[in-house]
């Protein structure tokens, strides 16, 4: 009977020990494709957090998602190099504000590059006074 009971609770144990390491594993790993991409958001969670941030309407959810893939697929192919030109990354945002811009109302495009300041540190592209905005608070 102990030897039972032994066995029970090693094996409960061991059940318990590798769902705690399931659950660790997915949370320093948790965002899909976030592996290789230094935690970047998928373009979905991308999209989600626009859409709720932004309220976008549902004509402006797949231009939003088109723009968000092909920047995402520019960047993959840049990282796919080795490391990453960062004026070519920079170009690469660019692109993508000037295309959200042509899909935002000004209010969203006004929130979305506050947005995109504070992420990206206020750099070039970053929003007229993007970063200005976020010192005076």
């Amino acid at each position: 009977m102990k030897k039972l009971s032994l066995v029970v609770a090693l094996a409960l144990g061991g059940l318990v020990a590798c769902s705690i390491m399931a659950n660790a594993q997915d949370a320093q790993g948790g965002k899909k494709g976030g592996g290789k991409g230094g935690g970047r958001m998928t373009v979905e969670q991308q999209l989600e957090q626009m859409s709720t941030a932004l309220s976008l309407t549902d004509a402006q959810k797949p231009k939003v998602k088109a723009v968000l893939e092909d920047s995402s697929k520019k960047r993959q192919e840049l990282m796919s190099g080795g490391s990453p030109d960062q004026e070519k990354m920079q170009a690469i945002r660019d692109e993508q504000t000037k295309k959200m811009k042509a899909i935002l109302t000004p209010e969203q495009a006004t929130k979305w590059q506050e947005q995109q300041a504070s992420r990206f540190g206020g750099g070039k592209g970053g929003g007229k006074g993007g970063g200005k905005k976020k010192t005076d608070q």
